[in-house]
Protein backbone atom coordinates (compact mmCIF):
# COMPACT_ATOMS: atom_id res chain seq x y z
CA UNK A 1 0.00 0.00 0.00
CA UNK A 2 1.38 3.42 -0.97
CA UNK A 3 0.54 6.79 0.47
CA UNK A 4 0.03 10.36 -0.70
CA UNK A 5 1.86 13.06 1.26
CA UNK A 6 -0.26 16.03 2.24
CA UNK A 7 0.44 19.68 1.99
CA UNK A 8 -0.44 22.11 4.81
CA UNK A 9 -3.36 21.02 6.95
CA UNK A 10 -5.32 22.57 9.80
CA UNK A 11 -4.83 21.23 13.32
CA UNK A 12 -6.71 20.88 16.60
CA UNK A 13 -5.78 19.35 19.98
CA UNK A 14 -7.61 17.47 22.74
CA UNK A 15 -6.94 14.85 25.41
CA UNK A 16 -9.41 12.43 23.83
CA UNK A 17 -10.94 12.19 20.38
CA UNK A 18 -14.15 10.15 20.19
CA UNK A 19 -15.14 9.01 16.71
CA UNK A 20 -18.88 8.44 16.50
CA UNK A 21 -22.02 9.78 18.13
CA UNK A 22 -23.78 6.57 19.06
CA UNK A 23 -24.47 5.40 22.58
CA UNK A 24 -20.90 4.19 23.25
CA UNK A 25 -19.21 7.30 21.90
CA UNK A 26 -21.37 9.90 23.62
CA UNK A 27 -21.38 7.95 26.89
CA UNK A 28 -17.58 7.88 26.80
CA UNK A 29 -17.32 11.56 25.89
CA UNK A 30 -19.59 12.63 28.74
CA UNK A 31 -17.81 10.47 31.30
CA UNK A 32 -14.38 11.66 30.14
CA UNK A 33 -15.50 15.28 30.31
CA UNK A 34 -16.88 14.65 33.80
CA UNK A 35 -13.44 13.32 34.79
CA UNK A 36 -11.72 16.46 33.56
CA UNK A 37 -10.50 15.60 30.05
CA UNK A 38 -10.64 17.87 27.03
CA UNK A 39 -12.82 15.89 24.66
CA UNK A 40 -13.63 16.32 20.99
CA UNK A 41 -16.35 14.21 19.34
CA UNK A 42 -16.04 13.67 15.58
CA UNK A 43 -18.72 12.33 13.25
CA UNK A 44 -18.80 12.03 9.48
CA UNK A 45 -22.49 13.01 9.36
CA UNK A 46 -24.68 14.94 11.78
CA UNK A 47 -24.75 14.23 15.49
CA UNK A 48 -28.07 12.38 15.34
CA UNK A 49 -27.31 10.34 12.23
CA UNK A 50 -25.86 7.20 13.83
CA UNK A 51 -27.26 3.73 14.38
CA UNK A 52 -28.40 4.23 17.99
CA UNK A 53 -31.63 6.01 17.12
CA UNK A 54 -32.85 3.02 15.10
CA UNK A 55 -32.65 0.64 18.06
CA UNK A 56 -36.26 -0.24 18.81
CA UNK A 57 -36.42 -3.01 21.40
CA UNK A 58 -34.70 -1.56 24.45
CA UNK A 59 -31.97 -2.20 26.99
CA UNK A 60 -31.63 -5.66 28.50
CA UNK A 61 -30.93 -5.22 32.20
CA UNK A 62 -31.91 -6.73 35.55
CA UNK A 63 -32.67 -3.74 37.76
CA UNK A 64 -32.85 -3.97 41.57
CA UNK A 65 -36.48 -4.24 42.73
CA UNK A 66 -37.64 -3.92 39.11
CA UNK A 67 -37.33 -7.41 37.66
CA UNK A 68 -39.35 -10.55 37.10
CA UNK A 69 -39.65 -12.90 40.09
CA UNK A 70 -36.65 -15.19 39.98
CA UNK A 71 -34.78 -13.19 37.36
CA UNK A 72 -31.16 -12.38 38.22
CA UNK A 73 -28.02 -10.93 36.70
CA UNK A 74 -26.71 -14.49 36.58
CA UNK A 75 -29.72 -15.56 34.52
CA UNK A 76 -29.05 -12.70 32.08
CA UNK A 77 -25.43 -13.83 31.86
CA UNK A 78 -26.54 -17.41 31.21
CA UNK A 79 -28.91 -16.32 28.41
CA UNK A 80 -26.10 -14.30 26.81
CA UNK A 81 -23.74 -17.28 26.87
CA UNK A 82 -26.35 -19.56 25.31
CA UNK A 83 -27.04 -17.07 22.52
CA UNK A 84 -23.31 -16.64 21.90
CA UNK A 85 -23.02 -20.30 20.89
CA UNK A 86 -19.83 -21.07 22.79
CA UNK A 87 -17.71 -18.12 21.67
CA UNK A 88 -18.43 -15.57 24.40
CA UNK A 89 -15.69 -14.48 26.77
CA UNK A 90 -17.35 -15.38 30.06
CA UNK A 91 -15.41 -12.80 32.06
CA UNK A 92 -16.39 -10.03 29.64
CA UNK A 93 -20.03 -11.11 29.71
CA UNK A 94 -20.10 -11.09 33.50
CA UNK A 95 -18.40 -7.70 33.74
CA UNK A 96 -20.63 -5.93 31.22
CA UNK A 97 -23.94 -7.34 32.38
CA UNK A 98 -23.11 -6.83 36.06
CA UNK A 99 -22.40 -3.16 35.33
CA UNK A 100 -25.70 -2.79 33.48
CA UNK A 101 -27.95 -1.54 36.31
CA UNK A 102 -25.55 1.26 37.24
CA UNK A 103 -25.13 2.24 33.58
CA UNK A 104 -28.88 2.48 33.05
CA UNK A 105 -29.26 4.53 36.20
CA UNK A 106 -26.54 6.91 34.98
CA UNK A 107 -28.42 7.28 31.69
CA UNK A 108 -31.65 8.05 33.52
CA UNK A 109 -29.83 10.70 35.56
CA UNK A 110 -28.97 12.38 32.24
CA UNK A 111 -32.68 12.68 31.48
CA UNK A 112 -33.52 9.52 29.53
CA UNK A 113 -37.18 8.64 30.07
CA UNK A 114 -38.16 4.97 29.93
CA UNK A 115 -41.73 3.70 29.76
CA UNK A 116 -43.15 3.18 33.25
CA UNK A 117 -46.14 1.45 34.79
CA UNK A 118 -48.70 3.09 37.03
CA UNK A 119 -46.63 2.37 40.15
CA UNK A 120 -43.61 4.15 38.70
CA UNK A 121 -41.56 1.03 38.02
CA UNK A 122 -40.26 0.51 34.51
CA UNK A 123 -42.20 -1.55 32.00
CA UNK A 124 -40.37 -4.59 30.70
CA UNK A 125 -40.73 -6.78 27.64
CA UNK A 126 -39.15 -10.01 26.48
CA UNK A 127 -37.19 -10.68 23.33
CA UNK A 128 -35.66 -13.70 21.61
CA UNK A 129 -33.23 -15.71 23.72
CA UNK A 130 -34.29 -14.12 27.03
CA UNK A 131 -35.72 -16.28 29.78
CA UNK A 132 -37.50 -13.35 31.45
CA UNK A 133 -39.12 -9.98 30.77
CA UNK A 134 -36.04 -7.81 31.35
CA UNK A 135 -35.91 -5.42 28.39
CA UNK A 136 -36.73 -1.84 29.40
CA UNK A 137 -37.91 0.45 26.62
CA UNK A 138 -38.87 4.01 25.74
CA UNK A 139 -41.57 5.41 23.49
CA UNK A 140 -42.91 1.92 22.98
CA UNK A 141 -40.41 0.95 20.29
CA UNK A 142 -38.27 4.11 20.11
CA UNK A 143 -35.70 3.33 22.79
CA UNK A 144 -32.68 4.20 20.68
CA UNK A 145 -34.15 7.55 19.73
CA UNK A 146 -34.70 8.41 23.40
CA UNK A 147 -31.21 7.26 24.40
CA UNK A 148 -29.70 9.33 21.63
CA UNK A 149 -31.82 12.38 22.52
CA UNK A 150 -30.73 12.29 26.15
CA UNK A 151 -27.04 11.78 25.34
CA UNK A 152 -26.92 14.47 22.65
CA UNK A 153 -28.67 16.97 24.90
CA UNK A 154 -26.20 16.23 27.71
CA UNK A 155 -23.34 16.62 25.25
CA UNK A 156 -24.57 20.02 24.10
CA UNK A 157 -25.45 21.14 27.62
CA UNK A 158 -22.04 19.96 28.86
CA UNK A 159 -20.31 21.93 26.11
CA UNK A 160 -18.56 18.90 24.66
CA UNK A 161 -17.38 20.04 21.21
CA UNK A 162 -18.96 18.12 18.32
CA UNK A 163 -17.23 18.22 14.93
CA UNK A 164 -19.82 17.18 12.36
CA UNK A 165 -19.35 16.22 8.69
CA UNK A 166 -15.74 15.14 9.19
CA UNK A 167 -14.74 11.61 8.27
CA UNK A 168 -11.85 9.90 10.08
CA UNK A 169 -9.42 8.65 7.43
CA UNK A 170 -6.43 7.29 9.32
CA UNK A 171 -4.77 7.21 12.71
CA UNK A 172 -1.70 9.35 13.23
CA UNK A 173 1.05 7.38 14.97
CA UNK A 174 4.43 7.92 16.51
CA UNK A 175 7.54 6.21 15.09
CA UNK A 176 6.97 3.49 17.73
CA UNK A 177 3.40 2.88 16.54
CA UNK A 178 1.37 4.56 19.27
CA UNK A 179 -1.76 6.38 18.13
CA UNK A 180 -1.65 10.11 18.86
CA UNK A 181 -4.34 11.63 16.70
CA UNK A 182 -6.45 11.41 13.57
CA UNK A 183 -6.28 12.52 9.98
CA UNK A 184 -9.76 13.69 8.91
CA UNK A 185 -11.46 15.18 5.87
CA UNK A 186 -14.22 17.75 5.97
CA UNK A 187 -17.20 17.69 3.65
CA UNK A 188 -15.20 19.40 0.91
CA UNK A 189 -12.27 17.00 1.14
CA UNK A 190 -10.06 19.45 3.03
CA UNK A 191 -7.71 17.50 5.33
CA UNK A 192 -7.13 18.25 8.98
CA UNK A 193 -5.14 16.82 11.88
CA UNK A 194 -6.70 16.20 15.27
CA UNK A 195 -4.01 15.57 17.85
CA UNK A 196 -4.73 13.64 21.04
CA UNK A 197 -2.96 10.98 23.09
CA UNK A 198 -6.15 8.86 23.03
CA UNK A 199 -8.54 8.03 20.20
CA UNK A 200 -11.74 6.08 20.92
CA UNK A 201 -13.46 4.41 17.98
CA UNK A 202 -17.22 4.17 18.46
CA UNK A 203 -18.14 4.03 14.79
CA UNK A 204 -20.74 1.26 14.84
CA UNK A 205 -21.09 -1.58 12.36
CA UNK A 206 -20.94 -2.50 8.70
CA UNK A 207 -24.49 -3.28 7.60
CA UNK A 208 -24.01 -1.39 4.32
CA UNK A 209 -21.85 -4.32 3.17
CA UNK A 210 -25.16 -5.95 2.20
CA UNK A 211 -27.99 -4.87 -0.10
CA UNK A 212 -30.66 -4.81 2.63
CA UNK A 213 -29.91 -3.85 6.20
CA UNK A 214 -31.48 -2.33 9.29
CA UNK A 215 -28.45 -0.01 9.53
CA UNK A 216 -28.31 3.60 8.32
CA UNK A 217 -26.10 4.77 5.45
CA UNK A 218 -23.20 5.61 7.80
CA UNK A 219 -22.63 1.96 8.84
CA UNK A 220 -19.73 1.23 6.48
CA UNK A 221 -17.11 -0.36 8.73
CA UNK A 222 -14.88 2.73 8.88
CA UNK A 223 -13.66 2.11 12.42
CA UNK A 224 -12.72 -1.50 11.71
CA UNK A 225 -10.65 -0.48 8.69
CA UNK A 226 -8.96 2.40 10.52
CA UNK A 227 -8.04 0.15 13.45
CA UNK A 228 -6.59 -2.55 11.20
CA UNK A 229 -4.49 0.03 9.34
CA UNK A 230 -3.25 1.30 12.72
CA UNK A 231 -1.97 -2.16 13.65
CA UNK A 232 -4.86 -3.48 15.74
CA UNK A 233 -6.38 -6.89 15.14
CA UNK A 234 -10.00 -7.96 14.70
CA UNK A 235 -11.85 -11.15 15.61
CA UNK A 236 -15.19 -12.89 15.00
CA UNK A 237 -15.74 -10.85 11.83
CA UNK A 238 -17.51 -13.78 10.14
CA UNK A 239 -20.39 -13.43 12.60
CA UNK A 240 -22.77 -10.84 11.14
CA UNK A 241 -26.21 -11.10 12.71
CA UNK A 242 -29.21 -10.89 10.40
CA UNK A 243 -32.31 -9.62 12.15
CA UNK A 244 -35.12 -12.07 11.43
CA UNK A 245 -37.89 -9.53 10.97
CA UNK A 246 -37.15 -6.54 8.79
CA UNK A 247 -40.15 -5.12 6.94
CA UNK A 248 -40.29 -6.56 3.44
CA UNK A 249 -41.02 -3.80 0.95
CA UNK A 250 -40.61 -5.71 -2.31
CA UNK A 251 -37.97 -7.49 -4.35
CA UNK A 252 -34.72 -5.63 -4.72
CA UNK A 253 -35.02 -3.56 -1.53
CA UNK A 254 -31.78 -1.67 -0.95
CA UNK A 255 -30.22 0.26 1.91
CA UNK A 256 -31.84 0.72 5.32
CA UNK A 257 -35.13 -1.13 5.67
CA UNK A 258 -37.54 -0.60 8.60
CA UNK A 259 -37.03 -2.94 11.53
CA UNK A 260 -39.87 -4.87 13.16
CA UNK A 261 -38.60 -5.18 16.70
CA UNK A 262 -38.30 -8.59 18.31
CA UNK A 263 -40.46 -7.29 21.14
CA UNK A 264 -43.48 -7.68 18.84
CA UNK A 265 -42.89 -11.43 19.02
CA UNK A 266 -42.14 -11.08 22.71
CA UNK A 267 -45.69 -9.88 23.22
CA UNK A 268 -47.41 -12.55 21.18
CA UNK A 269 -46.87 -12.16 17.43
CA UNK A 270 -45.96 -15.32 15.49
CA UNK A 271 -44.16 -16.05 12.23
CA UNK A 272 -46.22 -17.74 9.52
CA UNK A 273 -45.83 -18.54 5.85
CA UNK A 274 -48.16 -17.76 2.95
CA UNK A 275 -50.39 -20.72 3.90
CA UNK A 276 -50.66 -19.63 7.54
CA UNK A 277 -48.40 -22.44 8.80
CA UNK A 278 -46.12 -21.48 11.70
CA UNK A 279 -42.49 -21.08 10.71
CA UNK A 280 -40.88 -21.75 14.10
CA UNK A 281 -43.06 -24.59 15.34
CA UNK A 282 -40.85 -27.57 16.13
CA UNK A 283 -37.66 -25.71 15.24
CA UNK A 284 -36.60 -24.66 18.75
CA UNK A 285 -38.06 -24.99 22.27
CA UNK A 286 -38.58 -21.22 22.42
CA UNK A 287 -40.21 -21.21 18.96
CA UNK A 288 -40.74 -17.58 17.89
CA UNK A 289 -38.56 -16.34 20.78
CA UNK A 290 -35.54 -18.46 19.89
CA UNK A 291 -32.19 -16.61 19.53
CA UNK A 292 -31.94 -14.46 16.44
CA UNK A 293 -29.51 -16.68 14.55
CA UNK A 294 -31.91 -19.62 14.92
CA UNK A 295 -34.94 -17.64 13.76
CA UNK A 296 -33.18 -15.96 10.83
CA UNK A 297 -31.78 -19.28 9.60
CA UNK A 298 -35.17 -20.98 9.98
CA UNK A 299 -36.88 -18.23 7.96
CA UNK A 300 -34.25 -18.54 5.24
CA UNK A 301 -34.71 -22.32 5.04
CA UNK A 302 -38.49 -21.94 5.03
CA UNK A 303 -38.44 -19.38 2.23
CA UNK A 304 -36.43 -21.79 0.09
CA UNK A 305 -39.08 -24.47 0.52
CA UNK A 306 -42.23 -22.36 0.70
CA UNK A 307 -45.15 -23.41 -1.50
CA UNK A 308 -46.94 -20.99 -3.75
CA UNK A 309 -43.87 -19.25 -5.12
CA UNK A 310 -43.34 -16.87 -2.18
CA UNK A 311 -39.62 -17.36 -1.71
CA UNK A 312 -38.33 -14.01 -0.49
CA UNK A 313 -40.33 -13.31 2.67
CA UNK A 314 -42.61 -14.73 5.34
CA UNK A 315 -45.16 -13.00 7.55
CA UNK A 316 -45.37 -11.82 11.14
CA UNK A 317 -48.92 -12.18 12.40
CA UNK A 318 -49.43 -9.49 15.04
CA UNK A 319 -53.21 -9.24 14.70
CA UNK A 320 -53.64 -10.54 18.26
CA UNK A 321 -51.90 -7.42 19.63
CA UNK A 322 -54.76 -5.02 20.23
CA UNK A 323 -52.54 -2.05 21.18
CA UNK A 324 -50.09 -2.26 18.27
CA UNK A 325 -50.39 1.42 17.33
CA UNK A 326 -49.59 2.64 20.84
CA UNK A 327 -47.18 -0.08 22.02
CA UNK A 328 -45.15 -0.16 18.80
CA UNK A 329 -45.79 3.19 17.10
CA UNK A 330 -42.60 3.15 15.01
CA UNK A 331 -43.32 -0.30 13.59
CA UNK A 332 -46.99 0.55 13.06
CA UNK A 333 -46.16 3.73 11.14
CA UNK A 334 -43.64 1.92 8.92
CA UNK A 335 -46.19 -0.79 8.13
CA UNK A 336 -48.91 1.72 7.28
CA UNK A 337 -46.48 3.61 5.04
CA UNK A 338 -45.85 0.33 3.20
CA UNK A 339 -49.56 -0.28 2.77
CA UNK A 340 -49.94 -2.86 5.55
CA UNK A 341 -52.45 -2.56 8.41
CA UNK A 342 -50.96 -4.70 11.22
CA UNK A 343 -54.32 -4.83 12.99
CA UNK A 344 -55.80 -6.97 10.24
CA UNK A 345 -52.92 -7.99 7.95
CA UNK A 346 -49.87 -10.11 8.70
CA UNK A 347 -46.68 -8.09 8.25
CA UNK A 348 -44.35 -9.24 5.43
CA UNK A 349 -40.84 -9.69 6.83
CA UNK A 350 -37.47 -11.10 5.82
CA UNK A 351 -34.02 -11.25 7.44
CA UNK A 352 -31.58 -8.38 6.78
CA UNK A 353 -28.07 -7.51 7.93
CA UNK A 354 -28.28 -6.07 11.41
CA UNK A 355 -25.26 -6.32 13.74
CA UNK A 356 -21.54 -7.12 13.62
CA UNK A 357 -20.87 -9.48 16.51
CA UNK A 358 -17.12 -9.24 15.94
CA UNK A 359 -14.83 -6.28 15.44
CA UNK A 360 -11.68 -4.68 16.81
CA UNK A 361 -10.30 -6.86 19.58
CA UNK A 362 -10.56 -4.87 22.81
CA UNK A 363 -11.08 -5.34 26.51
CA UNK A 364 -14.30 -4.33 28.24
CA UNK A 365 -12.39 -1.15 29.14
CA UNK A 366 -11.89 -0.34 25.47
CA UNK A 367 -8.16 -1.01 25.27
CA UNK A 368 -6.89 -2.49 22.01
CA UNK A 369 -3.44 -3.88 21.29
CA UNK A 370 -2.30 -0.46 20.03
CA UNK A 371 -1.25 2.18 22.54
CA UNK A 372 -3.61 5.16 22.42
CA UNK A 373 -6.30 3.39 20.40
CA UNK A 374 -9.54 2.35 22.11
CA UNK A 375 -12.80 0.87 20.82
CA UNK A 376 -16.30 0.56 22.27
CA UNK A 377 -19.73 -0.45 21.01
CA UNK A 378 -20.46 -2.39 17.86
CA UNK A 379 -17.04 -1.70 16.34
CA UNK A 380 -15.39 -3.56 19.22
CA UNK A 381 -15.05 -7.26 19.89
CA UNK A 382 -15.10 -7.55 23.68
CA UNK A 383 -16.31 -11.15 23.76
CA UNK A 384 -19.81 -10.20 24.93
CA UNK A 385 -21.61 -11.42 21.82
CA UNK A 386 -19.64 -14.44 20.72
CA UNK A 387 -21.16 -16.00 17.61
CA UNK A 388 -24.56 -14.32 18.00
CA UNK A 389 -25.73 -11.27 19.97
CA UNK A 390 -28.51 -11.66 22.50
CA UNK A 391 -31.32 -9.21 21.76
CA UNK A 392 -31.03 -5.75 23.38
CA UNK A 393 -27.52 -6.34 24.71
CA UNK A 394 -26.09 -3.76 22.28
CA UNK A 395 -27.32 -0.56 23.95
CA UNK A 396 -26.25 -2.09 27.26
CA UNK A 397 -22.77 -2.75 25.90
CA UNK A 398 -22.45 0.82 24.64
CA UNK A 399 -23.47 2.31 27.98
CA UNK A 400 -21.17 0.10 30.03
CA UNK A 401 -18.12 -0.01 27.77
CA UNK A 402 -18.33 3.67 26.90
CA UNK A 403 -18.12 4.51 30.59
CA UNK A 404 -15.36 2.01 31.26
CA UNK A 405 -13.32 3.17 28.27
CA UNK A 406 -13.39 6.79 29.45
CA UNK A 407 -12.22 5.74 32.89
CA UNK A 408 -9.45 3.58 31.40
CA UNK A 409 -8.22 6.48 29.26
CA UNK A 410 -8.06 8.75 32.31
CA UNK A 411 -6.01 6.11 34.11
CA UNK A 412 -3.67 5.54 31.16
CA UNK A 413 -3.06 9.28 30.83
CA UNK A 414 -2.39 9.66 34.54
CA UNK A 415 0.27 6.95 34.61
CA UNK A 416 2.00 8.20 31.47
CA UNK A 417 1.23 5.29 29.14
CA UNK A 418 0.07 7.39 26.20
CA UNK A 419 2.07 9.23 23.55
CA UNK A 420 2.63 12.92 23.09
CA UNK A 421 0.78 14.14 19.96
CA UNK A 422 3.73 16.30 18.92
CA UNK A 423 5.67 13.10 18.25
CA UNK A 424 3.30 11.95 15.53
CA UNK A 425 4.64 11.19 12.08
CA UNK A 426 3.56 13.68 9.40
CA UNK A 427 0.09 12.69 8.11
CA UNK A 428 -0.47 11.18 4.69
CA UNK A 429 -3.57 10.22 2.74
CA UNK A 430 -3.50 6.45 2.32
CA UNK A 431 -4.07 4.62 -0.93
CA UNK A 432 -6.25 1.53 -0.57
CA UNK A 433 -8.14 -1.01 -2.68
CA UNK A 434 -11.70 0.14 -3.43
CA UNK A 435 -14.45 -2.01 -4.93
CA UNK A 436 -17.64 -0.75 -6.54
CA UNK A 437 -20.14 -0.65 -3.67
CA UNK A 438 -23.11 -1.94 -5.66
CA UNK A 439 -21.13 -4.93 -6.92
CA UNK A 440 -19.76 -5.64 -3.44
CA UNK A 441 -23.21 -5.53 -1.87
CA UNK A 442 -24.65 -7.86 -4.51
CA UNK A 443 -22.00 -10.56 -4.21
CA UNK A 444 -21.91 -10.37 -0.41
CA UNK A 445 -25.70 -10.66 -0.23
CA UNK A 446 -25.72 -13.57 -2.68
CA UNK A 447 -22.79 -15.58 -1.32
CA UNK A 448 -21.85 -14.39 2.18
CA UNK A 449 -25.10 -13.69 4.02
CA UNK A 450 -27.16 -16.47 5.67
CA UNK A 451 -26.03 -19.74 4.15
CA UNK A 452 -22.47 -19.76 2.82
CA UNK A 453 -20.33 -22.39 1.16
CA UNK A 454 -16.76 -22.68 -0.07
CA UNK A 455 -17.68 -22.14 -3.71
CA UNK A 456 -19.68 -18.98 -3.06
CA UNK A 457 -17.07 -17.47 -0.78
CA UNK A 458 -14.45 -18.12 -3.44
CA UNK A 459 -16.66 -16.29 -5.95
CA UNK A 460 -16.77 -13.24 -3.67
CA UNK A 461 -12.99 -13.31 -3.30
CA UNK A 462 -12.47 -13.56 -7.04
CA UNK A 463 -14.92 -10.75 -7.81
CA UNK A 464 -13.23 -8.46 -5.29
CA UNK A 465 -9.77 -9.34 -6.55
CA UNK A 466 -10.55 -8.43 -10.16
CA UNK A 467 -12.78 -5.43 -9.50
CA UNK A 468 -10.86 -3.39 -6.91
CA UNK A 469 -8.84 -0.35 -7.87
CA UNK A 470 -6.25 1.38 -5.68
CA UNK A 471 -7.49 4.88 -4.88
CA UNK A 472 -6.30 7.80 -2.80
CA UNK A 473 -8.77 8.12 0.08
CA UNK A 474 -9.50 11.80 -0.40
CA UNK A 475 -13.30 11.79 -0.13
CA UNK A 476 -15.80 10.40 2.36
CA UNK A 477 -17.21 8.05 -0.28
CA UNK A 478 -13.80 6.55 -1.00
CA UNK A 479 -13.04 6.15 2.72
CA UNK A 480 -16.32 4.29 3.14
CA UNK A 481 -15.92 2.10 0.07
CA UNK A 482 -12.35 1.19 1.03
CA UNK A 483 -13.59 0.23 4.49
CA UNK A 484 -16.36 -1.95 3.05
CA UNK A 485 -13.86 -3.61 0.74
CA UNK A 486 -11.49 -4.38 3.60
CA UNK A 487 -14.30 -5.63 5.83
CA UNK A 488 -15.67 -7.89 3.09
CA UNK A 489 -12.26 -9.41 2.46
CA UNK A 490 -11.74 -9.98 6.18
CA UNK A 491 -15.15 -11.63 6.50
CA UNK A 492 -14.75 -14.02 3.58
CA UNK A 493 -11.28 -15.04 4.76
CA UNK A 494 -12.63 -15.95 8.20
CA UNK A 495 -15.85 -17.49 6.86
CA UNK A 496 -13.99 -19.70 4.38
CA UNK A 497 -11.69 -21.00 7.11
CA UNK A 498 -14.46 -21.75 9.63
CA UNK A 499 -15.70 -25.10 8.35
CA UNK A 500 -18.72 -25.43 10.63
CA UNK A 501 -22.03 -23.70 11.33
CA UNK A 502 -22.17 -21.70 14.56
CA UNK A 503 -24.38 -18.77 15.56
CA UNK A 504 -24.67 -16.24 12.74
CA UNK A 505 -22.20 -18.18 10.58
CA UNK A 506 -24.13 -20.79 8.59
CA UNK A 507 -22.17 -23.01 6.19
CA UNK A 508 -24.46 -25.10 3.98
CA UNK A 509 -21.51 -27.38 3.15
CA UNK A 510 -20.66 -27.79 6.87
CA UNK A 511 -24.08 -27.63 8.58
CA UNK A 512 -23.02 -28.98 11.99
CA UNK A 513 -21.28 -27.26 14.88
CA UNK A 514 -17.80 -28.60 15.65
CA UNK A 515 -16.09 -28.52 19.04
CA UNK A 516 -12.80 -28.10 17.20
CA UNK A 517 -14.01 -24.65 16.16
CA UNK A 518 -14.90 -23.38 19.63
CA UNK A 519 -12.44 -20.58 19.17
CA UNK A 520 -12.23 -17.14 17.61
CA UNK A 521 -10.21 -16.26 14.55
CA UNK A 522 -8.01 -13.18 14.44
CA UNK A 523 -7.60 -10.95 11.38
CA UNK A 524 -4.71 -8.58 10.80
CA UNK A 525 -3.35 -6.66 7.83
CA UNK A 526 -0.30 -7.69 5.84
CA UNK A 527 2.29 -4.98 5.08
CA UNK A 528 0.53 -4.51 1.74
CA UNK A 529 -2.83 -3.90 3.41
CA UNK A 530 -4.47 -7.27 2.75
CA UNK A 531 -6.61 -8.77 5.58
CA UNK A 532 -5.36 -12.24 6.53
CA UNK A 533 -5.97 -14.68 9.34
CA UNK A 534 -3.40 -14.35 12.07
CA UNK A 535 -1.87 -17.01 14.27
CA UNK A 536 -2.41 -17.78 17.10
CA UNK A 537 -6.18 -17.73 17.39
CA UNK A 538 -8.09 -16.30 20.30
CA UNK A 539 -9.64 -18.83 22.63
CA UNK A 540 -12.47 -18.39 25.13
CA UNK A 541 -11.48 -16.12 27.99
CA UNK A 542 -8.76 -14.28 26.05
CA UNK A 543 -9.46 -10.70 25.00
Amino acid sequence: MTETVLGPVWEARADLIVVGTGVAGLTAALRARELGLRVLVVTKASGDDGNTRYAQGGVAVVLPQEHDPGDTVQAHIADTLVAGAGLCDEAAVAAIISDGPEAVQRLRSLGAMFDAKGDGTLERTREGGHSAFRVVHAGGDATGAEVERALLKATVDGRVPLLENHVAVDAIRTPLGAVCGLLVLDGNGVPGVLGAPAVLLATGGLGQMYQATSNPAVATGDGLALALRAGAVAADVEFVQFHPTVLYTGRGARGRCPLVTEAVRGEGAILVDATGARVMQGVHPLEDLAPRDVVAAAITRHMALEPGGVDDHVFLDATSLHDMATRFPTVYAACVAAGVNPAVDPIPVAPAAHFACGGVVSTVDGRTGVTGLYAAGEVARTGLHGANRLASNSLLEGLVCGTRAAEAIVTDLAVGLLAEPRNGVDPVLPVAPVADRDLLQRVMSRYAAIGRDAEGLAVVGSVLDVSTVDRVLDTRELVEDAALTMAARALIAAAAERTESRGCHVRTDFPERSDAWRRSQVVRLTPTGQPVLADPVLTEGVA
